[in-house]
């Protein structure tokens, strides 16, 4: 019965929603083609403020009992400077406060208003009145420390600071911290998004989207030029992140300083004189009232109103929720529509900067990036190595490629490494590498199923897009002042930026739609072949796109960059002739002795799909010919996560399974060929790379060989055919004489061509040719 009555009493509102969204949608329109045509910019005259002393403003409303609580708090610390000086600005009430601020507290000064204004009017108020450049706005409910005000000052370092936020704590320890200080913003797909972060890694001032209404410090001529605290968004919440908006679209700065202290009680009087299904409808109506005012590029703004019915109609359907607004909210935004096109003309007013930017800009990779200092030639460069999976142990052909890279860059950058893993212990296991790394950050990541139907993403992609990874990234990039963002994987791809000083680097382990491409040759059922398909569609849209932006690219082989080419030539001056795909050979001896006869390895990793569809068109279609002409023959088969043995041929004498080795090289020199027979991926199999290395002959498919060899015999056996695959076998065991000259090739290759040493020497000159490039044309 509750839910038909709420849908009978939603439904005249459910009937006019298109109505008033289109004629909000067309208004805005006409009032964003009448500025074009007769709108003017206002001029910025930023001047550095005074930081020498600050007013604290206070506004209050029947607080009297908080007020003779935490007002002593202010008042001690602000006796540093006899210009500091306390205002509170009484809000009609009905408590006493007034007198008793005057009997108790006579050298606050109180500003007796006749009606209640709410928060924004009093503060206002208080701006107004304030003697100094430095406006301190705390709440009512707010314990200060006594050296809470000088770092805030500090933070007004020069003329383009427009507030600074205080670290905020609650006195119970107990109590989730909800508020921090260190605020975050992001366009959600047609709605804004917004959180306060918790990170104790960031000690010193860091930009971040608003600063807190109750807990923060403000230039006070910049807040003015603003306009202050909009009515428009009456009567409580999201002025302050209004006027962050407006500040970083402004051209100036936000920063939370966590060295300035203040204990938030929660003893506010809005919860406890409002209902909360009002209070989520103000809330509602003033997320509207935000992006109507000062979302000002249209491609957002229509996204903007698609969700925004869309969320509501679902609200009416399914009941209200405070991840999405409703019709009650969208009926009270278009009330106020003539309000929203007056702060909205005014907002574009003062805007220097658009609104991806202002997006931009508080994230602390593109703070750095726009207003960090830069040399073309940095004396020692900061690298940001960024990985998908775990890089200890190298488990896995690209973990060998990864480990090797970061081993040499260490000694050669400042490196610092970030790293998803996938279970917490993995973290003791990369030691090693946080050992030579400059930082070191590890995430493990969630086990949560990402909902793709209808996605144009990849699912390799969706898979790692991770809020807390991208705040790992961009604080990094902030406090190392990092120069290169080295992405590896297709899938990192997404975390590159529109940077205009700083190099973004990915190495494509390999080309993923081309993996995925060849794989669709494969046998397997429709339904399955159909999303495959899907997949390299969203995959040749998504890893195009992405190359583009990218400063440098780094390939396996030159065939993987001539396919490359052969969609986007002009990827050519990014794509030179740094290749990845090395090992450091060094670590591996080459072993001349005696092996077990009649024995073949296969190796890798089996959460690596190439490699389960290589094994099982070996077992089915080549060992079969092996056992028939050298029945002793044996198949051994090691790697992480290999398949359980029902699902392998019934094979117990001819097939062993030993799974994860500590030590690779153990097999490499006890087993006497190296077989390859993949059949889909792209890029360079890294256990070649080992086996060449090691001294063990190799027969392989030619994409199994892809980057390293053309030729039949000239480093390893080719051949595609499984009665062919299995002659190269037997002629190796039966010839070892024949093996040995090819791997002697082999070796002298790997050594010169395929050392991770001497590829990341280049690598690292690389990076300096491309940044050198770059921020001289800045």
């Amino acid at each position: 019965m509750n839910t038909a009555t709420r849908l009978l009493k939603g439904l005249p509102l459910l009937l006019l929603s298109p109505i008033f969204i289109s004629l909000t949608f067309l208004a805005l329109l006409v009032a964003d083609l009448l500025f074009l045509l007769a709108g003017r910019k206002r001029p910025r005259n930023d001047t550095r403020p005074n930081t020498d002393s600050a007013s604290v403003v206070i506004p209050n409303w029947n607080g009297k009992d908080l007020m003779e609580k935490y007002l002593p708090s202010v008042v001690k610390a602000l006796k540093g400077h006899p210009n500091n000086e306390v205002i509170v600005v009484d809000n009609g009430s009905t408590d006493g406060s007034v007198a008793f601020l005057r009997q108790h507290f006579p050298t606050v000064r109180v500003i007796a208003l006749p009606h209640n204004l709410g928060f924004g009017g009093g503060s206002n108020t208080g701006f107004r009145e304030a003697k100094n450049d430095i406006v301190v706005l705390l709440n009512s409910d707010m314990r200060v420390a006594e050296d809470f005000l000088r770092p805030l000052l500090d933070a007004f370092h020069d003329e383009s600071v427009f507030a600074a936020a205080c670290q905020i704590f609650f006195s119970d320890p107990k109590k989730v911290r909800e508020e921090t200080g260190l605020t975050q913003c992001w366009w959600d797909n047609g709605r804004l998004g917004a959180r306060h972060r918790i990170d104790d890694e960031i000690g010193d001032i860091y930009p971040c989207f608003y600063p807190g209404g109750g807990s923060s410090a403000f230039d006070r001529r910049k807040f003015l030029e603003l306009g202050a605290f909009d009515h428009l968004l009456r009567p409580f919440y999201l002025e302050d992140t209004d006027l962050g908006m407006l500040a970083w679209k402004r051209g100036w700065k936000v920063y939370y300083q966590p060295k300035s202290h203040v204990w938030h009680e929660h003893r506010g009087t809005i919860g406890r004189t409002h209902s909360r299904d009002y209070i989520q409808n103000i809330i509602q109506k003033n997320f509207l009232l935000f992006l109507w005012k000062n979302t000002h590029e249209w491609k957002r703004m229509s996204i903007h109103f698609l969700r925004s019915w869309a969320d509501a109609f679902f609200s009416y359907l399914a009941g209200p929720s405070p991840e999405r607004t409703n019709l009650n909210a969208l009926w009270r935004a278009f009330r106020q529509l003539p309000g929203a096109i007056v702060s909205r003309w005014r907002a574009r007013s003062l805007a220097t900067v658009s609104d991806t930017e202002a997006f931009r800009r508080p994230l602390g990779g593109y703070f750095y990036d726009r207003f960090g200092r830069h040399s073309a030639n940095p004396q020692q460069l900061n690298v940001l190595f960024l990985s998908p999976y775990p890089i200890c142990p190298p488990i896995h052909g690209g973990g060998v490629f990864m480990h090797g890279t970061t081993n040499a860059l260490a000694s050669r950058t400042r490196l610092h490494v970030i790293a998803v893993l996938d279970e917490e212990w993995q973290i003791e296991q990369h030691d090693p590498l946080t050992a030579i790394s400059a930082t070191a950050h590890y995430l493990v990541r969630p086990d949560v199923q990402q909902f793709g139907f209808g996605a144009i993403s990849p699912y390799a992609v969706r898979e790692f897009a991770n809020a807390d990874l991208d705040w790992i990234i961009h604080r990094t990039m902030y406090l190392e002042k990092v120069d290169v963002l080295q992405l590896e994987y297709t899938n990192m791809g997404q975390y590159a930026g529109d940077y205009h000083n700083i190099v973004n680097a990915v190495f494509e382990h390999d080309v993923y739609f081309q993996s995925i491409g060849r794989g669709l040759g494969q046998p397997g059922a429709p339904l399955r072949k159909a999303s495959a398909f899907f997949e390299y569609l969203r995959a040749i849209r998504f890893e195009l796109n992405m190359l583009e932006r990218m400063d440098h690219i780094q390939v396996c082989s030159l065939e993987n960059r001539n396919y490359l080419l052969s969609f986007l030539p002009q990827l050519g001056s990014k794509m030179d002739a740094t290749l990845r795909a090395g090992i450091d050979t060094s670590s591996y001896r080459r072993h001349t002795e005696p092996r077990e006869p009649f024995t073949m390895l296969f190796l890798g990793s089996f959460r690596h799909i190439p490699n389960q569809e290589a094994l099982d068109w070996f077992a089915k279609y080549v060992l079969p010919l092996v056992v028939e002409r050298c029945p002793q023959a044996k198949l051994v088969i090691v790697g992480s996560d290999p398949p359980p043995r029902h699902s392998l041929p019934a094979n117990d004498v001819n097939i062993e399974i030993r799974g994860f080795v500590e030590d690779v090289q153990e097999p490499l020199r006890r087993y006497s060929v190296f077989v390859c027979p993949i059949l889909s991926g792209s890029g360079v199999r890294v256990k070649l790379l080992e086996a060449f290395c090691a001294g063990i002959p190799v027969v392989s498919t030619v994409i199994g060989a892809e980057g390293l060899s053309e030729q039949d015999g000239e480093v390893c056996y080719l051949t595609d055919d499984p009665r062919q695959f299995a002659d190269r076998i037997l002629h190796l065991f039966e010839h070892p004489e024949a093996a040995g000259r090819m791997m002697e090739k082999a070796h002298e290759y790997v050594t010169t061509e395929r050392d991770i040493v001497r590829m990341t020497e280049r690598l690292v000159d690389a990076y300096r040719t491309v940044l050198a490039t770059k921020r001289s044309k800045r």
